[in-house]
């Protein structure tokens, strides 16, 4: 059996800390084979930089998926040229398109690929769709395991992502709403699934900002700066166990804690 553990959207200093503790205090007892986080918002609320890059891998990330703010920074550049790099930006931006959406990693000797999508509903303009770029991998990749981090805002498009893909792979993990669903299930006995996994960063936020900034948005529709929160962290995960000879997700079981 192989056992992922997965970190929702990280925000911020305060998600990033909060990963690294809950990562000392919890691995030995948790004991995962694999070890993905989301990294979209991770560097003040916005996308990748090398620093913040370099805390997660120095923490013991193995794949770090993203999303529509992957090019927040330009030195994003520097991370996804980097032949050994950890970081994967979504499959499906138009080429051309600095590195891959995907990586392949093996788990006790078996290959495992761990795909970056991004969903086309209220999200970016221009992107592929995530259906047919999935249909693509799935053609010519032949790995046991294939785990997909849908990072999409409507919960119609991750479901109708979820069935279409049912049985298809070993799990598709929702992110970007920043909210963990009740919904943690496997699909036709096969493919872990939940419409999002949440976010890592603190709790007395609105998704992870300033709650005062962001109602200030609301109330007066004049779009200004959004400033992570801070106090009290939270950690929303996942962990799946996954059997290495059918690829069939046997266990989802969702992770939310204080830390």
């Amino acid at each position: 059996m192989i056992k992922v553990l997965y970190f929702a959207d990280i925000v911020g200093k305060i998600g990033r800390r909060a990963v690294v503790q809950f990562l000392s205090d919890n691995k030995d007892k948790i004991k995962p084979d694999l070890t993905i986080a989301n990294v979209d918002n991770i560097s003040a609320g916005r996308g990748p930089t090398v620093k913040a890059y370099r805390e997660l891998d120095e923490a013991g990330i193995d794949v770090m998926t993203c999303g529509d703010h992957v090019w927040d920074y330009e030195e994003v550049l520097e991370i996804l040229n980097d032949s050994d790099t950890k970081l994967i930006r979504p499959y499906n931006y138009p080429d051309p398109c600095p590195s891959k959406g995907l990586k392949e990693v093996m788990v006790k000797g078996v290959a495992v690929t761990v795909v970056s999508m991004l969903g086309r509903v209220w999200t970016r303009e221009g992107l592929e769709s995530p259906f047919t770029k999935t249909d693509e991998i799935l053609q010519d990749n032949k790995a046991p395991i294939m785990i997909v981090d849908f990072h999409a805002e409507a919960t119609s498009e991750k479901y109708a992502y979820g069935w279409d893909f049912a049985g298809k792979m070993s799990a598709i993990i929702g992110s970007h709403t920043h909210v963990q669903t009740a919904d943690a299930r496997i699909l036709e006995n096969y493919t872990g699934y939940i419409s999002d996994a949440g976010f890592c960063g603190p709790k007395d936020s609105v998704i992870g900002v300033v709650p005062e900034q962001s109602i200030q948005v609301f109330r007066s529709a004049i779009k200004s700066n959004l400033d992570v929160a801070k106090g009290e962290a939270q950690i929303n995960a996942l962990v799946l166990e996954i059997d290495e000879k059918t690829g069939r997700t046997v266990k989802i079981e969702p992770i939310s804690v204080l830390i």
